[in-house]
């Protein structure tokens, strides 16, 4: 088998299933399979799976085990040559698994390969391609000074040489995976994609960063800056530099300083109440007849869209890689806000910011 993709998930029932459908896309041609991992959802994350996805190989933990251990789980049962770590609240394109691939083939000595992640409002996360990350590169961040902490150098549409990719998205050779030890289970929350990433480069491979295919990230649902955020990040540092740098007692008052100040100091993220005046349809069908609970204004392409509106695709006539395109052309646009209806499915959902949940109307 040529790729499994491994989707790791926790209480994002509906987020899963649109991620679910772009990776059935996305695998059309491929020899490969998708394993779901759950991390012992409350909600109906698992019968959904299993009734609207026979052939995903799903996996229920009887507790959450972090992010670390429960990708380690789908790993093991993984049965191609390489393996995608995804996270549940993302979308990919249909080609890809198929780009990624092939750049990965060009050179044995590709660790991981990560792509260009956009947020739901089409926006370039430049989490993507991240440094290693120093004390003080991990100080300047938790205050809201983070361009140390990004690979800055590449542009997002770039390909190249970076420390540290991100979770959401994580490609590499199971090979490289078990030779490294995959996931460290220290971790549980927070810092396991800095960690592998570290540990693929000591292993004398190569993280790549393949900015030519975009994925979206609606990372809110994964990465809420709450009032914990602080304490997890830096207990995850703790863990990191203890494991891979020598200890100092300097540095372990740094860390406490850090996690003690750091909500002084971080910025907050207030809610964002985007205005919508107009709602609009982007569909290929000139007879569209689903019945939605607002009044929509249907159209078949994006000319034209300015101001605050919020534009719904409609994922039963139109690919996600055109559907992210679309998002990539208008997210120049700071007043629309967009929403995926998928394909064959009964809700709309989408996210307006990064830093808050995503929005899933019921149809």
């Amino acid at each position: 088998m040529k790729l499994s993709v491994v989707i790791l998930s926790y209480n994002v029932r509906y987020f899963l299933e649109l991620c679910i459908k772009s990776v059935q896309a996305a695998i059309t041609d491929l020899d490969a399979e998708i394993i779901v991992v759950d991390n012992y959802s409350s909600d109906d994350s698992c019968e959904m799976v299993r009734r609207l996805f026979p052939t995903v190989r799903l996996i229920e933990n009887s507790e959450n085990l972090g992010f670390s251990k429960g990708n380690n789980i789908g790993v093991a049962q993984a049965k191609g040559k390489y393996i995608c770590i995804l996270n549940p609240d993302t979308v990919v394109a249909e080609d890809t698994f198929k780009m990624i691939l092939a750049h990965a083939e060009t050179n044995s000595k590709i660790g991981l390969l990560g792509c260009q992640l956009l947020d739901g409002r089409g926006q370039f996360l430049p989490e993507s391609k991240r440094n290693i990350p120093t004390p003080m590169v991990s100080l300047k961040k938790i205050l809201g000074f983070p361009n140390a902490y990004y690979a800055s150098k590449l542009s997002a549409n770039d390909i190249g040489n970076v420390e540290v990719l991100v979770g959401a998205f994580m490609f590499l050779r199971k090979a490289v995976y078990d030779e490294v030890n995959g996931f460290d289970e220290d971790y549980f929350m927070y810092g396991e994609d800095i960690d592998l990433s570290y540990k693929v480069l000591k292993a004398g491979y190569k993280n790549v960063y393949f900015g030519k295919t975009s994925v979206l990230h609606y990372k809110g649902e994964s990465t809420l800056k709450d009032g914990n955020y602080a304490k997890h990040f830096y207990g995850a540092m703790q863990i990191f530099y203890h494991k891979h740098f020598k200890t100092n007692l300097v540095f372990d008052v740094f860390v406490r300083f850090g996690i003690l100040f750091s909500r002084l100091f971080m910025k907050k993220y207030k809610p964002i109440d985007s205005v919508v005046t107009e709602r609009v349809l982007v569909t290929a069908h000139s007879n569209f007849n689903i019945k939605l609970p607002f009044h929509i204004k249907i159209s078949q392409d994006i000319v034209g869209l300015i101001g605050d509106k919020q534009v719904v695709f409609d994922g039963n006539t139109l690919g996600y890689n055109e559907i992210i395109q679309n998002m990539i052309s208008l997210g120049n646009n700071k007043g629309l806000t967009f929403r995926i209806l998928p394909k064959d499915s009964f809700f709309i959902i989408g996210s307006d910011s990064s830093q808050q949940h995503g929005e899933v109307i019921l149809l």
